[in-house]
């Protein structure tokens, strides 16, 4: 199968970078969306045998959208346009594909109760299930939690100090169930509060797919199958429990594990437009 040639895009990311100020994953999300692009200054039928490619490659329509998103920035700039790209720009574009509404991925409740009673032992396996617990009580996004250092747990006040897309930094809620947690695995694992929280043994920061293998097995040793889109499937389970609760006016149960319903400020993310109304599902 043919492979996506590789497009120069030192420039326009440099430029993001240094004048725009944006994050590393972003320009990591430019760089391999651009390597679909043959040539800098593509015609419109280069950018329709892009998408081509994308889908022979099994790419699906949101991985496409993503990579089209990032390639119609590039256009943009590499126009010299001085206003905001919109229709009355004569760039060419790529057009997005229409998407498939499907029902967000979440977690059965009889699901959650496995993994929240599941008796982890030793520092991996408590350090997992701390991760889990914090995605499922908090409803951060996966990175935020493994960015997370041991000073930005407020275990007085039970707010977590979290930097989320575009540099932003919220306080979000958490129950006393996480903080009892909190506390045995900081004290057991974590001295120095300048350390991150989920750190690997070298102390470097946890990636993301390493903790969705161990989720996946995880799942798999407790009997049932992970959701699709696993780690951001907790944030959609806190999400359609916290809008439950809301609904019903239920407060939370007193000594169990519950996913509160005091959390405002993790909700106003002015830069998620995929909320539907209270409960976050981006």
């Amino acid at each position: 199968m043919e492979e996506p040639c590789c497009l120069d895009s030192s420039s326009s990311c440099a430029e993001r970078k240094y004048l725009s100020n944006v994050s590393p994953a972003t320009i990591e999300w430019y760089t391999h969306s651009l390597i679909w692009l043959r040539t800098e200054s593509p015609s419109q039928n280069e950018l329709k045998d892009a998408v081509l490619r994308m889908r022979e490659r099994g790419l699906k329509a949101t991985g496409c959208n993503s990579h089209i998103r990032a390639i119609n920035a590039y256009l943009h700039w590499a126009a010299r346009a001085t206003i905001k790209c919109s229709p009355a720009c004569s760039h060419p574009r790529v057009a997005y594909l229409t998407e498939s509404q499907t029902l967000l991925p979440t977690f059965p409740l009889a699901h959650v109760a496995l993994i929240t009673n599941y008796k982890a032992k030793g520092f991996y396996p408590r350090r997992l299930q701390l991760i889990v617990l914090s995605l499922l009580d908090t409803g951060c996004r996966i990175d935020e939690v493994l960015s997370l250092k041991v000073e930005d747990c407020d275990l007085d006040n039970l707010l977590l100090t979290v930097t989320g897309k575009g540099r932003k930094q919220r306080r979000i809620p958490f129950s006393l169930e996480l903080r009892r947690v909190l506390v045995r695995y900081t004290a057991d694992f974590c001295p120095h509060p300048r350390e991150l929280l989920f750190a690997t043994r070298r102390g470097r920061k946890l990636g993301r797919r390493v903790v969705l293998r161990d989720v996946k097995l995880l799942c798999a040793r407790l009997g049932f199958d992970s959701p699709a889109r696993t780690l951001h499937a907790f944030r959609h389970t806190f999400a359609n429990q916290l809008s439950q609760a809301r609904r019903l006016c239920v407060p939370p149960t007193e000594g169990a594990w519950t996913l509160h319903p005091r959390d405002d400020a993790a909700l106003r993310e002015p830069d998620d437009g995929g909320l539907q109304r209270d409960a976050p599902t981006g």
